[in-house]
């Protein structure tokens, strides 16, 4: 978790710079990656356009983005679904 002032855009913009930085390239759809640096959410916000979604569409099929998430804020809600994060990730242990 952490805070910024730059809007969930620019915040992605950032995001792809570093991975184009440190050598990630996008030849194809699911290509193997050596820097996947993804933005699962803004705070309490919904941005559905072209170039982005948040919060990420997959994010709550995701036990590796889940479990951490869990342990520092497990009351969190999401904004689509209203459910918990612990009510996400034990929905995952179905």
């Amino acid at each position: 978790m952490g805070e910024t002032r730059l809007s969930a855009h620019d915040l992605l913009a950032v995001l792809l710079d570093i991975e184009k930085r440190f050598g990630r390239e996008r030849p194809y759809p699911g290509a193997a990656r050596t820097l996947d640096l993804d933005l699962i959410l803004y705070g309490d916000d919904i941005v559905d356009t072209r170039d982005l979604i948040v919060p990420h569409p997959r994010f709550r099929e995701r036990r590796f983005v889940l479990e951490p998430l869990a342990e520092i804020a497990a009351d969190w809600k999401d904004p689509v679904t209203g459910r918990t994060v612990v009510e996400l990730l034990a929905a995952l242990n179905t």
